[in-house]
């Protein structure tokens, strides 16, 4: 199976880490997807991956150019971490990626539209708290699994 068809398995969750930052994987495996033209439903440069290309200061093309040339994972982290616009300590990265873990609907429209996800997922779940945890069990049902 190919790794980038994600019509047939599920990208790394939000959570996954790559050099210290959340979303990362998850954006990687959606570019390269989109490349293969094997995305499915998922897009890359979506919101939650400008939240990782606004923190580090990257353009989303221009990363999409550096998949599209067959780099790993490592190689990808060295040309982002030599290319960033915008310079992060560990420590800032760090904290960065546990405020996206735990961030929550903050005003009444998002609250909304996540109570409405959660209700037609998995709407006895007490445990889906954070945007990562709704986009996991997202993931999670999209490809058969029972809440």
């Amino acid at each position: 199976m190919n790794p980038s068809d994600l019509t047939q398995r599920l990208p790394r969750s939000p959570r996954a880490r790559l050099g210290g930052f959340v979303i990362l994987p998850r954006m990687l495996d959606k570019g390269r997807a989109t490349i293969a033209n094997t995305a499915g439903e998922y897009k890359y440069a979506c919101p939650l991956d400008q939240r990782f290309l606004d923190f580090v200061g990257i353009d989303p093309e221009a990363l999409k150019g550096q998949l599209a040339e067959g780099k790993g994972d490592g190689e990808i982290l060295a040309w982002i971490l030599a290319n960033l616009k915008n310079q992060r300590t560990d420590f800032a990265i760090d904290a960065w990626s546990q405020f996206c873990e735990h961030r929550v609907p903050a005003d009444i429209e998002s609250r909304q539209f996540f109570n409405e996800m959660q209700s037609k997922l998995a709407p006895a779940r007490e445990d889906v708290a954070a945007w990562f945890d709704m986009l996991d069990l997202d993931d999670y049902v999209s490809f058969g699994g029972k809440p």
